[in-house]
C-alpha cells in the first residue's frame, strides 16, 4: 500500500495521531428513504507530518462533494453571531475601515459576519462554496460568489480590480485539502498593505481538552501556530499577531500580512505562543503519539454511563446535530438503542437522521413532550448557551451530560 503524503510539504505520512475507525461524512444528514440504502463510510485516521507537524486526514471525498450543499448555517448559534459582531466592530476600529475599504470573507456562510461590516457602510463580498448557503446570504443582501476559493478564484477577482483591505476566513483553513492553493489565493487577493485574519481550532487545545470529536472528514487539517507559520511563510506571508479565543473549544485568530509590508511589526504574542507550543511538545513526535489513548478512555466512560443509565430504565436524548457529535456517536457505536433522538434548532436538519447512527433529529420542542432524564450536549463548545436555553429540564429532574473532555453529569 502506497503512503499518503503531507498536503503541505509532501513528506510521506508515517506517524499516527489517532485512529477513530470508519465513519460517514459528518454533515451528510439523511432523509428517511436514505436510511434504507447503503451509506459510504471512510477511514477516520489522522496522521502527523514528521517534517512540518501538520496533523491531517487523507482526502477520501472531494470538497465539491462535501460542501456544495451544506447543512451548517452559522446564524443558528446566538453565541457565534455575537462573536462575529464583536470581531467586526474591533476590525473596523483597529484597521480604520471606511466606505473606501473592501472586506472579503472566504467561506462566508449565510452572511452572518459580513452584514456587520455592511451596516457600517463598508463594501463586502463573500465567497461561499455551498450553493444553498450562498443563496441565503444573497437573499439577505450580502454579495456572495458561490465558488471554491484558491489561486484561480483570486486571480479572477484581481482581474476585476477587486482586492481586499481585510481578508477573512473563519473556520475554513482546516476545511481545504489543497492548503497551498488556498493560502496562495490569499496572497494573490490581499492588497499590498492589507490584513488577513483567519480563525481555526487550535491543535494544542484539541489535545489538551481531549477534543477528538472535532476530527471529521470535512476537517482535512488540525492546526498549530508552528505549522501555520511555515505554510504562510512559504507563500510570502508573515504572521504578525495572534489572539487565543475560547470559541470551538479553543481557537486561534491569526493576523497576516505580505512579507514586503513593513508597516505592521510582529507582536510579542507570536513569540509567546510559539514558545508555548514548543514547551508543550508540538515539535516532538512523541507528544502526538500519546493522544490516541485519551480518546479510547472517553469512549469507554461514555459507554459505561449509557449502559448503566439504560439498564436503570432512564431515558437519554441528545441536544444538537453538529459534525463533532457525529464523530463521537459513530466512534463510540451509539445509536438509538442508547440515544432515543436528538434535537436541533436548524430547520435544515429537523426531520432528518444523523449519518451512520440514523438517530432522528427533531425540533427542540420534542424535549418538553418526552421529558427525558438526561440531555447529552453534543455541541459541548456552546454548553453554556445550551444549558441556558434548556434549563427547564430541571423542572422534572432532568440533567445535562457533557461528553468532552470526559463524561460529566450536571
Amino acid at each position: 500500500m502506497s503512503k499518503s503524503h503531507c498536503r503541505f510539504c509532501a513528506t510521506p505520512l508515517e506517524h499516527s495521531f489517532v485512529d477513530l475507525g470508519m465513519s460517514p461524512l459528518s454533515n451528510a444528514y439523511l432523509t428517511a428513504p436514505q436510511t434504507r440504502r447503503m451509506e459510504p463510510f471512510y477511514p477516520l485516521h489522522a496522521f502527523v507530518c514528521e517534517a512540518c507537524f501538520l496533523v491531517q486526514l487523507e482526502e477520501f471525498e472531494s470538497p465539491q462533494r462535501i460542501f456544495c450543499d451544506y447543512a451548517y448555517f452559522s446564524s443558528y448559534s446566538d453565541s457565534w453571531v455575537e462573536h462575529a459582531r464583536r470581531y467586526a466592530m474591533d476590525m473596523v476600529a483597529r484597521l480604520q475601515l471606511d466606505a473606501a475599504s473592501q472586506v472579503v470573507e472566504i467561506a462566508s456562510n449565510d452572511g452572518y459576519l459580513l452584514r456587520h461590516f455592511k451596516e457600517q457602510g463598508i463594501a463586502v463580498l463573500g465567497v461561499e462554496p455551498a450553493v444553498n448557503v450562498a443563496a441565503v446570504a444573497q437573499q439577505l443582501g450580502i454579495p456572495t460568489r458561490a465558488e471554491f476559493f484558491g489561486v484561480a478564484c483570486a486571480a479572477r477577482m484581481v482581474a476585476e480590480n477587486l482586492r481586499a483591505d481585510l481578508l477573512i476566513g473563519n473556520n475554513v483553513l482546516a476545511h481545504v485539502p489543497d492548503i497551498n492553493d488556498f493560502v496562495g489565493g490569499l496572497k494573490t487577493l490581499l492588497k499590498p498593505d492589507g490584513v488577513i485574519t483567519l480563525e481555526f481550532p487550535h491543535l494544542l487545545r484539541l489535545m489538551q481538552g481531549n477534543q477528538f470529536d472535532t476530527i471529521y472528514h470535512e476537517h482535512f487539517s488540525y492546526l498549530s501556530l508552528l505549522a501555520v507559520e511555515k505554510i504562510f511563510a512559504s507563500h510570502g506571508l508573515v504572521l504578525f499577531d495572534v489572539d487565543e479565543l475560547p470559541t470551538h473549544g479553543g481557537s486561534l485568530r491569526i493576523y497576516a500580512r505580505h512579507a514586503e509590508d513593513a508597516s505592521k511589526k510582529v507582536e510579542d504574542a507570536i513569540d509567546r505562543l510559539r514558545k508555548h507550543e514548543r514547551q508543550a511538545g508540538l515539535d516532538n513526535l512523541q507528544t502526538y503519539a500519546s493522544f490516541a489513548e485519551s480518546a479510547k478512555e472517553t469512549k469507554r466512560k461514555l459507554l459505561d454511563f449509557l449502559i448503566a443509565t439504560k439498564r436503570a430504565g432512564k431515558t437519554v436524548v441528545g441536544y444538537g446535530a453538529p459534525a463533532k457529535g457525529n464523530t463521537l456517536l459513530n466512534y463510540c457505536g451509539i445509536r438509538n438503542d442508547f440515544l432515543d433522538y436528538t434535537v436541533d434548532r436548524s430547520p435544515h436538519k429537523q426531520g432528518k437522521f444523523l449519518p451512520g447512527t440514523h438517530i432522528p433529529i427533531h425540533h427542540p420542542d420534542k424535549i418538553r413532550e418526552t421529558r427525558p432524564d438526561y440531555l447529552l450536549i453534543l455541541p459541548w463548545n456552546i454548553k453554556e448557551e445550551v444549558m441556558e436555553q434548556m434549563a427547564y429540564i430541571k423542572n422534572w429532574g432532568g440533567q445535562f451530560v457533557l461528553p468532552i473532555p470526559q463524561v460529566e453529569v450536571c
